[in-house]
């Protein structure tokens, strides 16, 4: 395939400028929207429990749901994204749960929430595989680690956000509202949802301004737009000075979706896929219940939100100390540095479960090691794990199986914890984490400061070579 572009090099050479954060911001903002998308339920099924709108088994279906939805969702954005570009892929799931929000806060019943949140999911699972792919396409190596974990720290903001808007919002609404002559059950929790809704759709409006990636472009043969894309974002990186040059063009490997087979990219695949089975039960089999667990262990409402805000917002701590040590230590150091913290304090947690200070503090800090991971894995591994030709069809597979885990991971959840708490939920988390560091620690590569070319170069024998054109 022609490489006479040059894209790669050339965007990997350029000054951080105006450009980088403007698609920084472009991309991140839907990355917010879908972050608080993620982690609302965790507010609104708590509030829906204690109202008896929902059950502990409904509450299971609504998070499963979800992760059907996203696990297609991961899988159709990855083709869409390889085939038709990253720009109409994003616009695309941006728009589709931004609307299914909305649906969702005139959802009159538990039954129908769980599958309009089945929808929300398609576009959740896209948002998530085409977001971080975009970036890691757009910045230079020396700081993609840093770009790409404070992608990560954008979208889990949202779970702080939820979190706080939660506590303003749900206990200070009534549970049942007259509007229009309509009485509306379960009224308090439905604005988290709107929020959500109205958010997305701005977003989609103002993200008209993203420009493709000049990396798909030149893999799919389109070199006069390449070219002419590079030569604007050239001018407005440079801003008159003059720019290095950049490294030359290079035979680089032709991939097709059977090279994921191959014996270069197949162990990538293992990597991608447990990661990220990993961190999504992390998430959504613990840090998403804690709201429930504790209103089920006898808190209130009120409380279980509070307290819930207090170990959250480690989540900001430990996305930052994942960006910082993503390029200073490495990715691959940092996930089982990461992992091992996080072990030693799911091991703590259960035991301290009696006395509120120590729980809040263990757990404040066993989220800072959850969300080290999550910036890790979500916002910069996976997405460099794999060549441009491929690498949203990758990552999409990779998601699908780390979304796929938890379709079941609630119903896996829900008797763990009737049976032995919320340790028996940890030690499944633990047990995770066990064979992540094992799986990294082998087949792991280090990313950290490498072109992505570079990466797909060191992989020649798992694709037939082509000659560059001059």
């Amino acid at each position: 395939m022609a490489r006479s572009v040059n894209a790669g090099a050339r965007l990997d050479r350029l000054p951080i400028s105006s450009f980088h954060y403007r698609i920084f911001w472009l991309i991140g903002a839907g990355m917010f929207f879908d972050g608080y998308d993620l982690y609302v339920g965790a507010p609104v099924l708590g509030s829906a429990v204690q109202s008896k709108f929902s059950t502990l088994d409904h509450n299971a279906q609504f998070f499963s749901l979800t992760f059907l939805g996203m696990t297609f969702g991961s899988l159709i954005a990855g083709i869409l994204g390889d085939r038709y570009g990253r720009r109409f892929t994003y616009q695309f799931n941006l728009v589709i749960f931004g609307l299914s929000s909305l649906a969702a806060a005139c959802a009159p019943d538990i039954a129908t929430l769980n599958w309009i949140r089945f929808a929300m999911g398609l576009g959740l699972g896209a948002e998530i595989v085409v977001g971080y792919s975009t970036m890691t396409e757009f910045v230079p190596p020396a700081s993609r680690g840093r770009w790409m974990a404070f992608m990560a720290f954008v979208v889990v903001a949202g779970l702080p956000a939820t979190a706080i808007l939660g506590n303003l919002i749900i206990p200070n609404l009534p549970a049942t509202a007259t509007l229009g002559g309509v009485t509306i059950e379960s009224f308090n929790w439905r604005p988290m949802f709107v929020i959500a809704g109205i958010g997305a759709l701005i977003v989609w409006y103002l993200r008209k301004r993203l420009p493709e990636s000049p990396r798909w472009l030149e893999a799919q043969g389109r070199l006069e737009e390449a070219e002419a894309l590079m030569q604007v974002i050239e001018r407005e990186a440079a801003a008159g000075r003059p720019l290095p040059p950049p490294a030359p063009t290079k035979p680089l490997p032709e991939w097709t979706l059977g090279s994921l087979l191959g014996r270069s990219l197949l162990p990538r695949m293992i990597v991608g896929c447990v990661v990220l089975i990993t961190i999504n039960t992390l998430i959504f089999g613990f840090v998403n219940w804690i709201p429930t667990f504790f209103v089920k262990q006898g808190l209130s409402v009120t409380k279980s939100l509070n307290y819930t805000l207090v170990i959250d917002s480690g989540s900001l701590i430990g996305c930052a100390i994942g960006a910082f040590s993503a390029d200073f230590l490495g990715r691959r150091w940092t996930i089982i540095g990461a992992s091992l913290m996080t072990i030693v304090l799911g091991a703590i947690y259960p035991f301290v479960a009696a006395e509120p200070r120590l729980l809040l503090t263990v757990g404040f800090f066993l989220i800072i090691g959850i969300y080290i991971l999550t910036a890790l894995l979500y916002g910069v591994y996976t997405a460099e794990l794999f060549p441009t030709e491929v690498r949203l069809r990758a990552n999409g597979i990779c998601n699908t199986f780390g979304r796929g885990a938890t379709i079941v991971s609630p119903f896996i959840i829900v008797p763990l914890f009737t049976a032995y708490g919320v340790g028996g939920v940890l030690g499944l988390m633990i047990g995770l984490l066990v064979i992540q560091i094992i799986v990294v620690a082998i087949w792991g590569i280090e990313p950290a400061k490498r072109g992505l070319e570079e990466l797909d170069g060191k992989s020649a024998d798992a694709a037939k070579l082509a000659p560059a054109r001059p």
